[in-house]
């Protein structure tokens, strides 16, 4: 089973409490996602640190790089990957209009109803084994 941080980094708790409300409480709820998916698949280290001011999860080189982010138009929060990856695209053919998107980068909450936790943690999976899926595909 990988290894949890059992606690947030200080720079990332402060970037997460700077967010207005109620994006801190998605942002929160998708990091609880991001690991809980990372241990379930075993993703180890996953590094918990902040990139262009945002929490963000380094899976290393099987996958890609999550941010998590304020949606400061909804007031919900975003769920972004690399916008060079297929991902976006692939979770569009599967999830249709089950999930919001921003172009090919991001996945957006709304801040209120309840969390897509099932689709989410489909897309979280996806991203933390991005790289890996692609070596076997093309093995």
């Amino acid at each position: 089973m990988a290894k949890i941080p059992n606690t947030m980094p200080a720079d990332v708790a402060q970037a997460i409490n700077a967010m207005p409300e109620p994006s801190r409480a998605r942002v929160l709820q998708l990091r609880d996602l991001v690991l809980a998916e990372a241990s379930t698949r075993g993703i180890a280290p996953l590094e918990e640190t902040l990139k262009w001011g945002q929490p963000s999860y380094l899976p290393g080189r099987s996958g890609t790089t999550i941010r998590l982010g304020a949606d400061d138009v909804t007031g919900g929060a975003k769920l972004f990957v690399h916008c060079q990856t297929s991902l976006v695209d692939d979770w569009r053919s599967r999830f249709g209009d089950r999930l919001a998107y921003e172009g090919n980068r991001a996945v957006l909450i709304d801040p209120e109803g309840p969390l897509p936790t099932e689709e989410l943690s489909l897309c979280i999976g996806a991203a933390l084994t991005y790289h890996s899926s692609k070596r076997a595909q093309h093995g």
